[in-house]
This record gives structure tokens, sequence and C-alpha cells, in this order.
């Protein structure tokens, strides 16, 4: 969300620019749905805002590919669509979690999440099929992004405790069926699915995180830091 959010006025056109702020700011709901509901988990007066914008980097879970600055317009799609396709397989896989606040956020972000999808699918297949140079583009954004998507399918400790009580599916579970979806868009686009190579890597889910985190999280953390006793 807060990705998208630096991209707003710099998109190729108006509606663009406005379709991809909504984009962020459903992304933004989301998230602060589910803090709000770790709070409450905590019950140690903790609320939503502090799990945002006062833990450190170490405390974030978030996955590598999130983490990736804005380069151009093909990066930013590349690296949403791949998000989308796995965020859609992931929230209609919540929505049948035996917890019913995760059910029920699941439930009401998925028609959003599929919006998601169709948007950013069809930018992929839109740039693939234009001119040399956007195919050239989306190409490179592809090829530079893939390695960051085999954290998708890691199982952390924490998923994998809470799959043994309903609560999540593993996300090992939704490899077959994302990369189904992600490579028929990407031949259809007339574009080449980069070789799947596995590296050995510690992920963004232990809390292991790329360069970019930190600056990204300076900025975003600032203000609320700067003035604590401030209502966000």
């Amino acid at each position: 969300s807060h990705r998208i959010a630096e991209y707003c006025s710099k998109a190729p056109h108006l509606e663009e620019d406005l379709a991809i702020t909504n984009v962020g700011l459903d992304l933004l709901g989301q998230a602060e749905s589910f803090l709000k509901y770790a709070a409450e988990i905590k019950n140690d007066g903790t609320n939503e805002d502090d799990l945002a914008y006062r833990r450190k980097e170490k405390d974030f879970k978030s996955i590598h590919l999130s983490e990736i600055p804005n380069f151009d317009f093909a990066f930013i799609i590349t690296r949403q669509f791949l998000i989308d396709a796995y965020n859609s397989l992931l929230f209609s896989k919540l929505s049948e979690s035996n917890d019913e606040t995760i059910s029920g956020i699941a439930k009401k972000s998925i028609k959003e999440i599929r919006y998601h999808l169709q948007r950013s699918k069809e930018w992929i297949i839109r740039l693939g099929q234009g001119t040399n140079e956007s195919n050239k583009r989306i190409q490179n954004a592809i090829d530079e992004l893939w390695m960051y998507t085999n954290e998708l399918f890691y199982d952390s400790e924490s998923e994998i405790e809470l799959s043994k009580e309903g609560t999540v599916t593993l996300s090992s579970a939704l490899e077959k069926e994302w990369r189904n979806i992600t490579s028929r868009t990407i031949v259809e686009a007339g574009l080449s699915v980069p070789e799947n190579i596995h590296y050995s890597l510690q992920y963004g889910k232990d809390g292991i995180h790329t360069e970019h985190l930190g600056y990204l999280l300076a900025e975003m953390q600032h203000l609320p830091l700067l003035y604590p006793d401030a209502k966000w």
C-alpha cells in the first residue's frame, strides 16, 4: 500500500492514477483490519497504529517482493500482478478459516482482490502485446522480480502452527495454482516465463529483509514517531 502511495500522481494517465491509488487504499484497509485484530489478540493496550508505526524492521514479516522500489511502471504492475495472483488464492482460503474474524476480513476483501488481479493481469497483457519498448520493459520487470516469488510459497513457523489449528492454509499449497495463473497470463501477453530457480535465502517472513524496507519504514513512520501522542 505504501509503495503504491508513493506512485500517486505519477501514473501514465489520470484514469490509471485514480485506479492504482484505489488499489493502494484497498490494501491499506485490509492491513488495518488484520492489524486491528492482532492488537485485540495482544490485549495489552497496543492498537493497530502501534503495530504499523512503532514496530522495528525485524518485527515486520512482509515478503521481499512487497519491498521493491518503484523503478518504473512496468515494475509496479509486475509486482502487483504477482502479489494479486497470490492474494486471490490466499484470501479464498482464508475465507474458509475457522477463525471467524479472519474469515470475515477475507470474505469482505475478496471482491477487491479479484478486481486487483483482473486489472494487473490486463496491464501485463496490454504491455506485453503493445510496442517493442513496452514488451521489453515488462519482460525485464518479470525477469528481475521472478526470483522473489519463491518466498510466497515458503511456510514460516507461524504459518505451520496456525495451519495445524485450521486458521490458515500453508502457502506452499498455493504454489501450483499460482504458477498456472501467472504462466498463462505471461504467455498470453507474448512474454517468456522465467526459469524457476530456488535460492537459499533468509526471508522477510522470518523478519530478515532487503535494504529497501528500512528506508520505506523511515518515511512511513517518521511523523508518528515525531509526534507520538498524535492520533492518526
